[in-house]
């Protein structure tokens, strides 16, 4: 009887959601869906190319030649069409890998390396701010995790040797980004590299923010390191590319496993064919354009100093430019105002980034003019007052 009565005064699933919300608003960390408004200074759009002419006009010539808007089935049924094989021949070949294997999303893609490629007995070493995408995979991996301070080689090679001091006998698995998505700096890779090497271990770089921005026409800040036999890399396409999904690239025996034993490739509707003729787009504009990077490169220069001058605080040198205050409602306040005066900056606070570090993320994309760049940290200066810690 008295199980039954606790099942009757038991919340209501709207009561324990509604209590759940109720939690993050007190703590500032309630979240909803905003439109788009005011000049980019959020997306990571960094090219413009979403809303480009070429992409566009992409779009209509693959529709007029026949190509479907859905796959109908997944990759092993009859959900490959040419267009996912052009993509990744022609990826393959821009990145310099063997092969290359096209998702629907990065973030599914990233989480699938982890999940599929690591097995049990071996240990994955994860920078500490690393993609949530890395940390779900993880989740679902039989390999051992362990984080690493950021940007800190050392760190990873002694967390290796503790874990083989420990009997660990299987593979190390290094996983960084290249370009951190909400500090804006860039990862040891070449360090990383060397520890790989020397551990027999494959190096997995999370290139989502560098790609089309960082490298070789675009090819991103590990380009120098594909086609090692241990490296493995991510290549997202709904950030500089324009488009959506996610490009895995490495060697042609990771394709063969991942094809195999990939969860979400192997149950999921493969990705629009339509979008894979797009993403084909995006990489020649990215092979052929030149001009787009070097516009970017400058407002970074630029935007850099205005930057620097404002927080008394080094710029990144990237595209990516962290204003951190701290405090979750000082951070709200600061978007706020900015959103007020016209500029889309939103706040980022935990559990994106780590507690006490609630932060704008300014990002520099193609999608303003240097006119409305300076105009955008004018306002910034007023905003923040006294906020900076």
């Amino acid at each position: 009887m008295k199980e039954i009565a606790a099942i009757r005064h038991r919340a209501t699933l709207q009561e324990d959601l509604s209590g759940r919300l109720a939690a993050l608003t007190r703590r500032k960390r309630l979240r909803s869906l905003e439109p788009r408004a005011g000049s980019d200074f959020a997306s990571n759009d960094y090219l413009g190319l979403a809303t480009s002419p070429e992409l566009g006009q992409a779009a209509r010539d693959a529709i007029a030649r026949g190509v479907p808007v859905g796959a109908g089935a997944s990759r092993l049924l009859r959900g490959t069409h040419s267009e996912h094989d052009l993509l990744e021949q022609e990826a393959a070949a821009f990145f310099g890998a063997e092969a290359a294997l096209y998702f629907a999303g990065g973030f599914i893609a990233n989480a699938a390396i982890f999940a599929t490629l690591p097995q049990r007995g071996d240990l994955i070493v994860h920078d500490e701010l690393i993609h949530a995408s890395a940390h779900d995979g993880m989740r679902l991996s039989k390999a051992e995790a362990v984080a690493a301070r950021h940007n800190d080689a050392q760190a990873v090679e002694d967390a290796i040797r503790a874990w083989r001091a420990h009997g660990g006998t299987g593979r190390p698995w290094i996983a960084v980004e290249s370009l951190y998505s909400m500090d804006g700096d860039i990862a040891p890779l070449d360090d990383l590299m060397v520890i790989a090497d020397r551990h027999d271990g494959v190096m997995v770089i999370d290139e989502a923010h560098a790609t089309g921005v960082f490298g070789p026409s675009g090819r991103g800040l590990g380009a120098h390191l594909e086609g090692r036999s241990n490296v493995v890399s991510l290549h997202t396409c709904g950030k500089a590319l324009g488009v959506a999904g996610g490009i895995v690239c490495g060697p042609r025996i990771v394709r063969d496993y991942l094809v195999n034993r990939c969860r979400p490739l192997i149950y999921a509707t493969a990705p629009s064919p339509l979008t894979a003729a797009v993403v084909r787009a995006a990489l020649t504009v990215c092979a052929t354009d030149t001009q787009r990077r070097a516009a970017l490169r400058s407002r970074i220069v630029r935007a850099g100093t205005l930057f620097a001058e404002l927080t008394g605080r080094p710029a990144t040198g990237t595209q990516i430019l962290p204003v951190v205050i701290g405090r979750d409602e000082a951070a709200l306040a600061v978007a706020a105002s900015l959103m007020a005066n016209g500029f889309d900056v939103r706040a980022i606070r935990p559990p994106t980034v780590p507690e006490g570090t609630a932060r704008l993320r300014i990002c520099l994309t193609l999608n303003v003019d240097d006119h409305t760049t300076n105009a955008m940290f004018a306002a910034l200066h007023e905003a923040l007052g006294d906020a900076l810690p």
